[in-house]
């Protein structure tokens, strides 16, 4: 038969047959004498066997593996190594839709999904309360609310264990307690106020004692150590990030608190 009525038989095209010649997947069959291929019952059980193989989720060079062992064990091995392989992918597809679900359940509430995008369940609770807490607002939420939960959301997808573990011991303890919130937001105020100012306003010291009274003492020393000369590898990155881009003036108040945790 010519390759057009093996690739009918298969259910293949014609350009996988020729492919897996190039491969080595399948031997090159006798030629007529107009060169043209001539393929016969084992050729077609050898490219079936291939499909199979392929169908059942091994690479094609696994396929070539399995199809050097002559004894056959090779085939048992490969497909115990796809088993596992594919259990764990089921489990990570049904931890996914787990969340899906989550983020979909949340985007169906009042708030909504948090701009900063899907974030973890603890963030996104945090982020929601933050939410009710600046409607009662009678102003614009403070910039610095806003830039607060970037830096979260940045850290929560950063993949730094340590780092994420930090801040979630930070955030149970910095909200826990009556009125959390509203003293939060109250410092977000303040350092709002501080973006035109000089650095040695009065303000500026008043914003740092609002931070302190507001942030755990953990992540305060957290804040100093990474400033410091012996900090933790990480440590620099993320105080630098906590820093950029602010004013001079709240800048020095972030330097306030760290200098008083030394």
């Amino acid at each position: 038969m010519r390759i057009g009525e093996l690739a009918g038989l298969a259910g293949v095209s014609t350009r996988t047959i020729r492919h897996y010649h190039h491969l080595g997947l399948l031997p090159e069959p006798v030629r007529r004498a107009n060169g043209y291929r001539e393929y016969g019952l084992r050729d077609a059980v050898a490219l079936a066997r291939v499909r199979r193989l392929t169908e059942l989720g091994l690479g094609l060079e696994e396929v070539r593996d399995v199809l050097a062992d002559d004894a056959g064990r090779e085939l048992r091995e490969v497909l115990t190594e796809l088993d596992a392989d594919l259990a764990r992918q089921e489990e990570e597809l049904r931890a996914r839709r787990t969340r899906l679900a989550e983020v979909l359940r949340r985007s169906e509430e009042p708030a909504g999904l948090p701009e900063e995008g899907p974030v973890s369940e603890q963030l996104a609770e945090l982020f929601a309360e933050m939410a009710r807490a600046s409607a009662t607002l009678a102003e614009p939420e403070p910039a610095m609310a806003v830039r607060e939960r970037e830096m979260l959301a940045l850290l929560d997808a950063s993949g730094d264990g340590r780092a994420q573990g930090a801040m979630a011991a930070a955030l149970r303890e910095m909200f826990a307690a009556p009125g959390s919130m509203e003293r939060a937001y109250a410092m977000y105020g303040l350092m709002d106020g501080l973006a035109g100012a000089a650095v040695d306003d009065p303000r500026v010291a008043e914003a740092a004692r609002a931070i302190v009274d507001c942030v755990p003492a953990e992540a305060v020393a957290a804040i100093a150590a990474g400033a410091g000369p012996a900090a933790a590898p990480g440590a620099e990155f993320w105080t630098e990030l906590m820093v950029a881009e602010l004013a001079p003036a709240q800048a020095a108040a972030l330097r306030l608190v760290a200098e008083g945790a030394r």
